[in-house]
């Protein structure tokens, strides 16, 4: 069967199988919901992005693994080890990864609202970079570093004004977005013009995100250009060179069987000879070329088990089966009706006879995981597996109904250890005063 997961395959019990490891006994050991993980399939990832940029680029580069697709402190150690760097949108994020053994080195920190504490400890970190959002940021960030007696390294984020073709809720480099400086209003040049005047910003580079779950290069390449040029205009016109082009991420995977993503050696090799391009073209060094996967790295990998509870057949209209998870671990149905593909684990291959939809425990009726999609029949204490669950699942998880966050395994061959553990009732008292 061709599963949406590259890991997945039926083993000899006939039983779903993540990356050698069988889905059922996992799901009896550590129990359900559980997110599995394939580590392998992580670092494959990882490799994917960073062998084929060491092979398509002659300049600089660094592959920061965005960390709001899936955050834990494992995770960061992972990404360490595979010469990755790790891009964060909050001082939650940035705590994790330093605490996960990233170094500091390596991390850009991101947001469009940064608060003042954040920044302190981000400078007080010593990260990389800060990708500032508005002119408030700037401001703030130079008083600071002023007290603190140090210089904060900065790119600006821009909005190349480029349509990436994809959700309207994940479209981000448009103009009509709360992120980052307008680029065909002027207000991008003109802040950058500002931030070279202040004594304790010293500007580095360029950053933009046009959205995610993008399929094709395309609009990669035709952000490069609109990017160069404004790295051009910059040196000529303020005479400062910036050295840093942050392209951000948004390659998208598969969710469901009809998707189709350019592969990830394939978009990375037609950015590198884009920026590549450009560069000769406007007669410019090479930039440090930065991008910030997330969703391809992790996604993939990962999927989320339930277990059925209930199956209520309302004739003429709709079957729904009723999972003991939902919107708590896997709100993306309930933000813009993602869609996915669900699979059996213990008839993986069995006949998808019946449409069903499948709901969550949550007392909402849009607590909905997926509509409309073909399984066998189940009942319940049937095992039932969402797919491509590896990023914004356990990122963006929430206690709603006060419903403990399933435990993140991750798995490798045969074996499997946990990465976060089961929350507990305890653990969802544990603030209250």
């Amino acid at each position: 069967m061709d599963f949406v997961c590259p890991s997945l395959s039926v083993n000899e019990q006939g039983n779903l199988s993540l990356g050698g490891a069988d889905v059922p006994a996992l799901a009896r050991r550590y129990g359900t919901p559980v997110y599995l993980v394939d580590e392998d399939a992580v670092r494959k990832a990882c490799r994917d992005y960073v062998d084929t940029m060491q092979e398509a680029y002659r300049g600089e580069y660094l592959i920061c693994y965005a960390s709001k697709a899936l955050s834990f402190k494992t995770i960061y150690d992972l990404m360490r080890s595979e010469r990755m760097g790790a891009d964060v949108v909050s001082g939650g994020e940035l705590y994790t990864a330093l605490a996960g053994g990233m170094p500091a080195d390596r991390i850009y920190f991101h947001g469009n609202n940064k608060q003042d504490e954040e920044l302190r400890y981000a400078l007080k970190s010593g990260v990389r970079r800060f990708v500032v959002d508005n002119r408030e940021e700037l401001y703030h960030l130079d008083a600071m570093a002023a007290e603190m007696g140090s210089t904060a390294e900065i790119s600006f984020r821009i909005k190349p004004g480029v349509d990436a073709h994809t959700h309207e809720f994940i479209q981000t480099g448009k103009i009509d977005s709360k992120f980052g400086l307008a680029l065909e209003t002027g207000e991008a040049f003109d802040v950058i013009a500002e931030a070279a005047a202040l004594p304790n910003i010293a500007v580095k580079g360029v950053h933009c995100h046009i959205g995610s779950q993008i399929f094709d290069a395309e609009p990669f390449q035709v952000t490069v250009r609109i990017m160069m040029e404004l790295i051009k205009r910059v040196h000529v016109e303020l005479g400062l060179l910036i050295v840093e082009l942050n392209l951000g991420g948004g390659f998208g995977i598969r969710y469901i069987p009809s998707h189709d993503p350019r592969s990830v050696p394939d978009i990375v090799r037609a950015t590198a000879q884009a920026v590549t391009q450009a560069a000769e073209a406007l007669a410019l060094p090479l930039p440090y070329l930065v991008l910030e996967p997330g969703r391809s790295i992790v996604g993939p990998a990962g999927i989320t088990v339930y277990t059925v509870g209930s199956v209520k057949a309302i004739p003429g209209v709709r079957t729904y089966v009723s999972v003991d998870g939902g919107m708590t671990d896997n709100p993306r149905y309930a933000l813009y009706g993602a869609a996915y593909e669900a699979v059996l684990p213990e008839r993986p291959l069995a006949e998808r006879t019946e449409c069903v939809t499948i709901a969550g425990r949550c007392c909402e009726s849009g607590d909905l995981v997926a509509r409309d999609i073909d399984l066998p029949a189940c009942e319940a204490g049937d095992l039932l597996a969402i797919l491509a669950t590896g990023a914004y699942n356990y990122s963006m998880a929430s206690n709603y109904n006060r419903v403990p966050r399933p435990p993140v395994v991750l798995v490798s061959g045969e074996t499997s250890r946990l990465a976060v553990r089961r929350e507990t009732y305890e653990d969802l008292i544990s603030c209250d005063l």
